[in-house]
């Protein structure tokens, strides 16, 4: 261990960080611009050469940084695991989805780990980044690893310390997010704490793993219950002909004792739609029930069909059906101004639409095509972001908050416009519109 924290603290220790997507990229970048030798493992060989190229194929992450990184000769890409053999620091950064009856799927963390177990080496420290249940760590990972015969602490150190990563937020960067530390025992906790402390603004050292694993869990499932409680006063409101928008910033006025969250088409993201179940699947092993995380994602996970059905009551009042009516879908990315469509509820929206018999469209500049997921493939290309491409349309419905859809000449040509996220009425403040407004 003194070896590892002194090579940690002359930055000599070579790092390999498992996955390069929207976790282990600006992460790997983060601890090259702090002086360190960086080798990022991803099984897709499309990112590993597009690295190589030193290309960004994630819009918040600029080309520039990627140059930089591979120019300096301290940071690479590779799909050959044989290198993790040369790293003094393995932090795992893959994917936790949910399985098609809402159960986790640790099975991407259980491969990762058969993969450093088979070269793992005396004065190694591994740490978990990825969002899972409480007990992964110790209870699932540590046994793998050892099966390499080594153990922990003795001979390697072992971590979990979970991503926050927002994309798109310009305020909050990988660096300056605080990063919460937990090992398997307090000789991993300091190791991991020295190496973060490296290259981070500010670290917060917890006392285990099943500590670190659980505040994560909490952050997502505080924002869940808290998206699902307005989403559901939406609901209710609008059927009383009360605007929840205008509610809640009368709301927020409150200096103390209120916090906003505002609704919409449904849960996106790797994080919020995900996590929270991986505790309530815990808890009914332990013989517990998460009510509230259960009552939260069935709130959040009907929202799209609530917005199809705003469509179809629209296009009702103008005298035609949904099915044959032409709709057009504007952003496929989850949240706004990010090319990030992980669980995006818009897919949902067009799949429903589709079903319904509408003939849909999408628009979304920074998606050209929309991409082939687990569960969705539209087999669709955007249509220009113009007021004349929008024009044929019976419904426009504006389902992700893109600034470039922030403008009220895209929707002079339009005539029916369905708003889940809030941002066309302000475009025509003070006003009258050319179409008719639907908030859903």
């Amino acid at each position: 261990m003194s070896t590892l924290l002194s090579r940690i603290q002359d930055r000599s220790a070579r790092l390999g960080i498992i996955g390069q997507g929207y976790v282990g990229l600006p992460l790997g970048l983060v601890f090259r611009e702090a002086g360190f030798t960086v080798t990022g493992f991803d099984v897709d060989p499309r990112k590993v050469e597009a690295l190589g190229r030193g290309e960004s194929y994630i819009k918040h992450i600029g080309p520039e940084r990627v140059k930089a990184a591979v120019a300096s000769g301290r940071f690479t890409a590779t799909a050959d695991f044989e290198g993790l053999r040369d790293c003094d620091a393995i932090l795992i950064c893959v994917p936790t989805p949910l399985g098609p009856h809402r159960e986790p799927d640790n099975s991407y963390i259980h491969r990762t780990a058969e993969e450093i177990s088979r070269r793992l080496r005396p004065g190694q420290l591994v740490i978990l980044e990825s969002t899972t249940y409480p007990g992964t760590t110790d209870g699932e990972v540590l046994p793998i690893l050892e099966r390499s015969g080594l153990r922990c602490p003795q001979d390697f150190l072992l971590a979990f310390s979970p991503e926050r990563e927002d994309p798109g937020n310009e305020r909050f960067s990988t660096r300056s997010i605080p990063k919460v530390v937990g090992g398997v025992n307090p000789a991993s906790t300091e190791a991991a704490v020295a190496l973060y402390g490296a290259a981070l603004d500010k670290i917060v050292p917890v006392s285990t793993a099943r500590v670190a694993e659980s505040a994560k869990l909490l952050e997502n499932i505080f924002r869940s219950v808290n998206i699902a409680l307005v989403n559901e006063l939406k609901v209710i409101l609008d059927r009383m002909g009360i605007d929840v928008w205008e509610v809640i910033e009368a709301a927020k006025t409150k200096p103390f004792g209120f916090m906003p969250f505002y609704p919409g088409p449904g849960l996106g993201g790797h994080c919020i739609p995900l996590d929270p179940f991986y505790l309530s699947w815990k808890a009914a092993e332990h013989g517990e029930w998460a009510r509230f995380i259960e009552l939260a994602g069935e709130i959040n996970t009907r929202m799209p069909r609530h917005v199809v059905q705003k469509v179809m009551e629209a296009l009702n009042e103008d005298g035609k059906p949904l099915k044959g009516s032409r709709v057009l879908v504007l952003g496929l990315a989850y949240k706004a101004n990010v090319d990030d469509d992980r669980e995006s509820p818009t897919y949902e929206i067009l799949e429903l639409l589709k079903e319904a018999g509408a003939r849909i469209d999408y628009c979304d500049p920074y998606f050209p095509t929309a991409h082939k997921t687990r569960k969705h493939d539209l087999g669709l290309a955007t249509v220009p972001c113009t007021a004349e491409a929008f024009a044929p349309f019976d419904a426009v419905v504006v389902s992700t908050a893109h600034d470039l859809f922030k403008q009220a000449g895209l929707y002079e040509r339009a005539r029916l416009v369905i708003d889940t996220r809030n941002i066309v009425a302000p475009l025509f403040a003070g006003r009258a519109m050319p179409f008719r407004l639907v908030k859903a």
